[in-house]
């Protein structure tokens, strides 16, 4: 028998998608599909589509399968996919609604068919990288050569094909943005096939990759950034859906996230992420690319909060933008910059283009005033080519990577848009790829995820992801060349740059002048130093005092109040009348002597505590981190309801690390004393309290 493809589905499934568009409602829209079902089931044996290969490798799955013996009796959502492709990315969590709506007993089975554009995309192990990723948890076969793809007449990613209980096909939809009809033609053809009792409920065997995992402080990190001082690196732990702030030696400062994938604001231990990619940071603010949320999020270092500035965290397809930041919907951005005073660039994957956010009123290069908080489209034009507007000089510049393996820049001038390596001349192929040291569109790069401008030497360093290098770009001279890896996938730390191999590193900055290279190894679940003078690589350790999820702070997540020493000084407030159920506020400042700094990797803290009266602090947060002294330290303590004491003292003990201009360092305490009394009439005064001292 001759098998058949999506064309010979094309005549058949047209009519329909124009009598739904008429349709006036919800049980009219289903009467069609079941007349269209009964009408592609009287040719399901010249609609049954060929079998799985049997050498084809599998993930999440116990053995392999196949579509006419294992398969029988199920409703089948085959998606098409490759996992460099944002498109393929917005389609998963359809699937994923769609798994928790029918299960395989209710005789829906879904199977990712992994169809490369890249040759990297071929590899196993790198696809068993994308489904713990993106945590896919269906089976997925490695279709490597498109064998499926080609005798399905499948034309782009992505494209979902549902199949009947007897491998036949039954509807196609191409591209993103079909969730309504998925869902209408997956329930309706359960409902028909149920009917003619053609469903089967056995389940499924599925082995889950992802519970191979072993434990990792990182999972996945997309992109590194360091803060002006170098001291701070700021990385987006993106498979554990988080942030994390860590020092130059990897001690964790922050853990902002973490855990469920989700949006919520709110403080570092509470506010929730998914999937973030690019980090921007200035001053006390880290700026967030949400990826999967569709949004920008801001979290402040001072007040240890998280905020949404931009997006509603619902994917946008607009492509020009102009709405203030939470009314505007944006698409998966990908990466954020500073580069203009007052300006928050984004990389919009979703729509191929560049964004700014204004975080302050301001003109845009050839534009009208815009107000504060205003997010819109910069350049690109949303099409998915490699097109460019200028050939003028290069000034002050954005610098972008492409699907279209390709380097160009951005002029903050004038919006000029130009190439710089990589690609081809023709803005229509997108497949113009590989691994060619060279210049201009003679160099050759393979899905290259991140770039780091280096000021000093005005060299542009390029993540060159599925080639698995390090590479650097001089713009004037339009050279690329391969400063470290070996092109193979790898953990090697070296000794050498072209001895140390990555596993598709996907962001990097530069650090300390120009000398060292801080790599997001993304598929290693690393951050890689690559010391530019010494030409020596080298895996910075991700490291806490808690466990690995600790939130806030390198602080545990509880901890025993420290006996202070004898000679601490305690310093006795003013007794205060206070009413229960009442909130008291403390603000507490300290001095260190002249020239004295807090101690990297020691943290200091302050905690409360009382003798005798443990009643007064239960269920409350009895410590917190102090890891900056140019702003106050904010305490509070929420009053009992019940006083089983009518006098009392709350107690504050400070511990704090520092050390001088010399290579003394020291732990210095002091403590304060708060009598209460407990009274119908409440004296205590509305704003913080002063708690200061001078060590």
């Amino acid at each position: 028998m001759a098998s058949c493809s999506l064309n010979d589905l094309l005549g058949l499934q047209s009519p329909l998608e124009g009598a739904l568009q008429e349709a006036e409602s919800l049980e009219e829209r289903e009467r069609l599909v079941l007349e269209y079902l009964e009408e592609v089931n009287a040719r399901a044996a010249q609609l049954r589509v060929p079998d799985f290969s049997p050498d084809l490798e599998w993930l999440n799955t116990v053995v392999p399968f196949s579509l006419h013996r294992d398969l029988v009796g199920k409703v089948v959502v085959l998606d098409f996919f490759t996992y460099c492709c944002i498109n393929c990315m917005h389609i998963l969590p359809d699937l994923h609604a769609l798994e928790q709506r029918y299960s395989d007993t209710d005789g829906l089975v879904i199977i990712g068919v992994h169809s490369a554009k890249f040759p990297n995309e071929r590899v196993l192990d790198n696809i068993k990288s994308a489904v713990l990723r993106y945590d896919i948890t269906h089976p997925v076969v490695n279709d490597a050569d498109a064998t499926l793809w080609q005798d399905l007449q499948v034309s782009c990613w992505p494209t979902l094909v549902l199949l009947g209980p007897q491998g036949n096909l039954l509807f196609s939809l191409v591209g993103e943005g079909h969730k309504e009809d998925l869902f209408l033609y997956t329930s309706m053809a359960l409902k028909f096939y149920k009917e003619g009792h053609k469903i089967k409920d056995n389940k499924i065997p599925l082995k889950l990759f992802r519970d191979s995992l072993p434990p990792s402080p990182l999972r996945f990190p997309g992109k590194v950034v360091v803060d002006p001082s170098g001291d701070t690196l700021v990385i987006s732990d993106t498979g554990h859906n988080r942030i994390l702030v860590v020092s130059k030696d990897g001690q964790i400062l922050h853990t902002i996230g973490g855990g469920d994938s989700g949006w919520k604001d709110g403080n570092f231990s509470e506010c929730l992420f998914n999937s973030p990619q690019g980090v921007a940071i200035h001053e006390k603010t880290i700026y967030v690319a949400d990826t999967e949320n569709h949004l920008i999020r801001k979290a402040d270092l001072d007040t240890r909060t998280v905020s949404t500035v931009a997006g509603t965290g619902r994917q946008g397809v607009d492509k020009e933008g102009g709405a203030k930041g939470e009314q505007q919907p944006i698409g998966s951005p990908w990466d954020v910059a500073f580069g203009t005073p007052g300006v928050l660039w984004i990389a919009m994957a979703g729509n191929h283009q560049i964004w700014a956010l204004l975080l302050e009123e301001r003109t845009l290069p050839k534009g009208s005033l815009l107000p504060e908080g205003t997010c819109v489209r910069f350049a690109g034009s949303g099409n998915e080519e490699n097109r460019n507007n200028s050939e003028d000089p290069w000034n002050w510049s954005l610098w972008l990577t492409a699907r279209a393996a390709v380097i160009r820049s951005v002029s903050l001038k004038d919006g000029a848009v130009k190439h710089v390596v990589g690609g081809e001349r023709d803005p229509m192929n997108l497949f113009a790829f590989g691994d060619v040291d060279g210049t201009g569109i003679n160099a050759k790069l393979q899905h290259p995820l991140g770039v780091s401008w280096d000021q000093t030497s005005g060299s542009l360093y390029v993540a060159d992801s599925y080639n698995h290098k390090i590479k650097t770009v001089d713009p004037k001279s339009k050279s690329c060349v391969t400063l470290a890896g070996t092109g193979q996938a790898g953990d090697a730390p070296g000794p050498s740059f072209m001895e140390a191999s990555f596993n598709e590193p996907g962001g990097l900055c530069v650090a300390a002048g120009g000398r060292l290279l801080y790599v997001a190894d993304t598929n290693n679940h690393q951050i890689r130093v690559l010391d530019l003078e010494s030409k020596m690589v080298s895996v910075l350790p991700i490291f806490s005092t808690a466990s690995l999820d600790v939130v806030d702070s390198a602080l545990p997540l509880r901890i025993n109040n420290p006996k202070l020493p004898k000679s601490t000084p305690n310093v006795t407030l003013d007794p205060l009348s206070v009413s229960p159920g009442r909130t008291l506020q403390y603000s507490l400042s300290l001095q260190l002597p002249a020239g004295a700094k807090l101690t990297d990797g020691a943290p200091s803290f302050w905690f409360l505590f009382t003798e005798g009266h443990d009643w007064l602090l239960a269920g409350q947060k009895t410590y917190g981190e102090i890891v900056s002294l140019t702003k106050p330290s904010q305490i509070e303590v929420t009053l009992p309801l019940h006083f089983p004491s009518v006098s009392l003292e709350l107690r504050v003990g400070v511990c704090v690390y520092y050390c001088t201009e010399g290579t003394m360092c020291m732990m210095k305490s002091v403590s304060f004393s708060q009598p209460l009394h407990a009274t119908a009439e409440d004296s205590s005064v509305t704003t913080p309290l002063p708690l200061s001292y001078a060590f």
